[in-house]
């Protein structure tokens, strides 16, 4: 697994708000800290990961590096020990800088390595929680095969006279010299007097590549699987990039995913709201019962204990939780009605009130609230 984004670490959107980011970062520290966790190197290492992530979010100028460049904008001198994100190496960024203004030897010579490719998986639920190995297609370049990635058809390749096989050239620009990328053989350093058939002396041709794809059990929207060299080939023979697959989990019929915990709505007849009842409900791995209390009200949530997702990281289960929705009886036979009013006129005066807690509250304010008014 790669670096994962900031912004999901803490489950917010790009756009949250200061206080949003504050409250998702409690809420992580809370739930991972090592003090509630002793033991658990995998919890630690989330808290850790917290920690870094709300630093840069909640710091303006860090989270505005951090939104253009992502992790890219804090590499720099983090292979010191002592840097961290906003502390960059600033002998490389000046040497790159005026490097380039003087001709002062910059770092990058030869072709450029291929580029990286993302992917975007949707996953079932289903697959998420359990994992899964996915055969992907991706249009991309890959190596020209009868070449080698050469460009050449006979496997003969020059050093570029231009740039004498730097693969940079020097111009001048009023006062100061500048160094580019070389014209004649595009930052390569070679140059090929037969060019390959297949791919016209560029050593890469468009292809569908097949490959699979081994997804972790307990994934999330937003995580991300780096196949090392499965991105772009690189140009001239240069070293491939990297492919990025980014997991999206598609809408599921009965569960609400929140981290590592689930949420449903389970739907009971009046009759058992009042009286109670024992009633089943699905799980990931099954259905379980739930007991119904006396007299539960519409809403009312009961939790069921590792009965959510096994965390990709710990593989701790969340928890399921079932919020209770009572049903207003519909198609209802005649005989059912005559009992309902039955049942309705039993609830008459005063003492009616007390059968109604809800109902009770909601009179009095607005008895209340009439009281104020006319006063």
């Amino acid at each position: 697994m790669s670096k994962r984004d900031y912004y999901e670490v803490l489950g917010v959107a790009r756009n949250a708000g200061d206080e949003e980011l504050k409250k998702a970062y409690r809420r992580c520290a809370m739930k991972h800290h090592p003090d509630r966790n002793p033991g658990d190197k995998d919890a630690e290492a989330t808290f850790k990961e917290c920690k870094e992530a709300y630093e840069v979010l909640s710091d303006g100028g860090k989270r505005r590096l951090y939104d253009q460049h992502g992790h890219a904008a804090f590499e720099h001198g983090m292979g010191g020990g002592n840097a961290g994100p906003g502390f960059a190496d600033m002998g490389d960024i000046f040497g790159d800088i005026f490097g380039n203004i003087f001709g002062g030897g910059g770092r990058q010579q030869g072709p450029r390595r291929g580029a990286d490719v993302g992917f975007m998986l949707e996953l079932d639920l289903e697959e998420a929680v359990a994992g899964i190995e996915k055969e992907i297609h991706i249009p991309t370049l890959v190596s020209c095969a009868p070449c080698k990635g050469s460009g050449s058809e006979d496997g003969k390749v020059d050093t570029c006279s231009t740039c004498q096989g730097r693969g940079q050239v020097r111009m001048q620009r009023g006062p100061f010299m500048m160094q580019a990328q070389c014209p004649h053989c595009g930052g390569a350093g070679k140059t090929v007097a037969n060019p390959c058939k297949r791919c016209n002396g560029n050593g890469r041709v468009e292809e569908e590549k097949t490959l699979m794809v081994k997804i972790p059990a307990g994934v999330d929207n937003g995580d991300r699987i780096r196949l090392a060299g499965e991105g772009e080939a690189g140009p001239a023979g240069a070293a491939p990039g990297d492919l990025y697959v980014e997991v999206r989990v598609r809408p599921h019929d009965i569960f609400e995913r929140d981290g590592d915990d689930l949420h449903c709505e389970v739907p009971i007849r009046i009759s058992q709201a009042a009286l109670g009842d024992t009633v089943r409900v699905p799980t990931l791995g099954g259905e379980v019962e739930l007991r119904i209390p006396v007299e539960t009200q519409t809403g009312k949530v009961f939790r069921l204990r590792d009965q959510g997702v096994k965390s990709v990281r710990s593989r701790a289960p969340g928890d399921l939780y079932c919020k209770v929705v009572v049903e207003t009886p519909v198609n209802l036979t005649a005989e059912q009605r005559e009992l309902l009013h039955k049942f309705e006129a039993t609830f008459v005066g005063e003492g009616a009130r007390r059968h109604s807690p809800k109902s009770s509250t909601f009179l009095d304010g607005v008895k209340g609230f009439w009281d104020r008014m006319v006063s």
